[in-house]
């Protein structure tokens, strides 16, 4: 999609659409055409011309390569641009937020949503029906407050309004990714199943809330989470709550294969929390003393890190939902 094209997509430094016949506050909406294994790309011209039907006054910018989002949102905000829109899908919309912040902790910024990805899990937290409610929230203005976890990790800081994730999730999405994401939620259940096979238990020491013990069990896997959902349909963290100030921890011990596979239906409807080698608690910190690296699952894409320290920082951000 370049230039001339009726969809209105740009590039950065080539001008800017004429204002829209009806005009709230103008956007930005980042465009990831690659997005779901490219059906973002074919989806996008229909649902920009539902939002310029709708009255929104906006420009798009295309993410052209991984990483390019967060470069997109960070020279915008720095030009003065406060409202965003992430069209594409959860890794989308946490490359933007990776642009906004540390900058948008001193004037907050809003981010809208065009669920045109693969799992799209952050929106199921307000409605199942996406798209749809994503557009009415857009257009019709409707906001809340949304609570931004920061991760803190040997070589720099990331942060996410989803959840991040070590152990088994993280190997889902890691082999999920790399092998099976063309196959969407489909693909996800087969990284399950794989990962299921080659099942590994290990200890990830961490405090939390600054108490003295280091809790260092082995655990099949560990999440921190904002929001609910993930995997577009995992009810993960049926307990979070997007805006009350807590990173919901919830961890699930050294189960077995037989084990897992009788209760993995109980992952999609959250009572995997009741299982007795399950557990959960709200936090607002949590310190890591991990040995080395490890693959950690971050709103969807995984990368490989040491994490130090995970804090919340309440009602950073604005959310259109």
């Amino acid at each position: 999609m370049r230039d001339g094209r009726t969809d209105g997509t740009r590039e950065l430094g080539t001008p800017a659409m004429p204002p829209a016949a009806t005009t709230r506050v103008r956007c930005l909406v980042v465009l990831n055409p690659a997005a779901g294994g490219g059906r973002c790309g074919k989806l996008a011209p229909g649902a920009l011309s539902r939002l310029r039907q709708g009255g929104l006054d906006f420009e798009v910018v295309e993410s052209r390569q991984p990483g390019h989002a967060v470069d997109i949102a960070r020279s915008a905000y720095a030009a003065g641009t406060r409202h965003f829109v992430a069209m594409g899908g959860d890794g989308t919309a946490c490359e933007i937020v990776n642009g906004l912040f540390p900058a948008a902790e001193h004037e907050k910024a809003t981010l809208a949503f065009q669920p045109l990805g693969t799992g799209n899990s952050f929106l199921r937290d307000f409605s199942s029906d996406g798209l749809h409610h994503a557009t009415q929230a857009l257009l019709e203005g409707r906001r809340r407050p949304c609570d931004v976890l920061r991760l803190t990790h040997r070589d720099g800081v990331l942060y996410s309004i989803n959840l991040l994730s070590i152990g088994f999730s993280a190997d889902v999405a890691a082999l999920t990714n790399r092998r099976f994401k063309r196959f969407g939620h489909l693909g996800y259940l087969l990284g399950v199943l794989v990962c299921l096979a080659r099942l590994r238990r290990r200890a990830f020491p961490l405090q939390v809330d600054g108490e003295a013990d280091i809790d260092r069990r082995r655990h099949l896997f560990l999440t921190f989470n904002n929001s609910k959902f993930t995997g577009g349909t995992m009810m993960i963290a049926p307990q979070a709550d997007t805006s009350d100030g807590l990173v919901e921890y919830v961890r699930w011990g050294p189960i077995g294969r037989l084990g897992l596979l009788r209760n993995l239906n109980r992952l999609y409807d959250g009572t995997h929390v009741n299982h007795p080698l399950a557990g959960r608690r709200g936090a607002r910190r949590i310190d890591f003393h991990l040995d080395g690296p490890v693959d950690v699952m971050v709103d969807g894409e995984v990368m490989t890190l040491q994490p130090v320290t995970l804090e919340v920082l309440p009602s950073a951000l604005d959310v259109m939902v």
